[in-house]
């Protein structure tokens, strides 16, 4: 797919495309529960959606079901752990972090989880993605400097930046996909970063 898009829209826009992570859509009028099954069988990132068509111009778009592979994603411009070095997984500095943030993080999800039914979450390796259609919200643990990045789909020029608190990371590499760092250090920052996290919820 990556080959057939560097083909046909040359080089600048394969690039922009991020294809470390990609997923299978399958769209249909309806879905046995032997597909079901068997999807739930592959260990790949597929969704199974239900359209229904209401009059002629209102298309309704159901998530059936949905399965994810539990790869790593290495952006090309992160530094490549070594060989025989291990890595902690976002769920190991969770648990290895102080109450304050762990708390803080569950008050995340949750906020999140309450935007819409259509919220999935899936706990990767290095990172937590939270998403619709797309992922809107990629969320990394740093229990070191007890702080949570939240990484959102929104252009960083479209907002006046504050260090310490929104970076941009467009063409910085890192875990998940978003343009847009979000730094929660605390519990205001978290009420602060609430509306940065709906419009790229609203916009995926």
């Amino acid at each position: 797919m990556s080959l057939n898009y560097l083909k046909n829209l040359g080089k600048e826009y394969a690039e922009k495309i991020d294809w470390s992570s990609p997923r299978l859509l399958c769209i249909a009028g309806d879905f046995s529960k032997y597909d079901i099954h068997a999807v739930k069988q592959i260990p790949r990132n597929i969704e199974l959606i239900r359209y229904c068509k209401y009059q002629s111009d209102l298309l309704l778009l159901e998530l059936v079901n949905s399965t994810t592979t539990q790869n790593t994603q290495i952006i090309k411009d992160m530094e490549i752990p070594r060989k025989g070095t291990k890595y902690k997984t976002v769920s190991d500095l969770l648990i290895e972090s102080d109450p304050e943030l762990q708390d803080r993080y569950e008050s995340l999800k949750a906020f999140m989880e309450a935007l819409g039914d259509d919220v999935q979450i899936n706990v990767l390796k290095y990172y937590i993605a939270f998403k619709r259609i797309k992922n809107f919200a990629c969320v990394e643990i740093h229990p070191k400097t007890k702080e949570i990045r939240v990484f959102v789909k929104i252009d960083p020029k479209s907002l006046t930046l504050e260090p310490g608190f929104t970076e941009d990371y467009k063409n910085i590499g890192h875990w998940g996909t978003g343009d847009l760092m979000i730094i929660l250090k605390s519990e205001k920052d978290l009420s602060r970063a609430k509306e940065l996290i709906v419009k790229s919820y609203e916009s995926n």
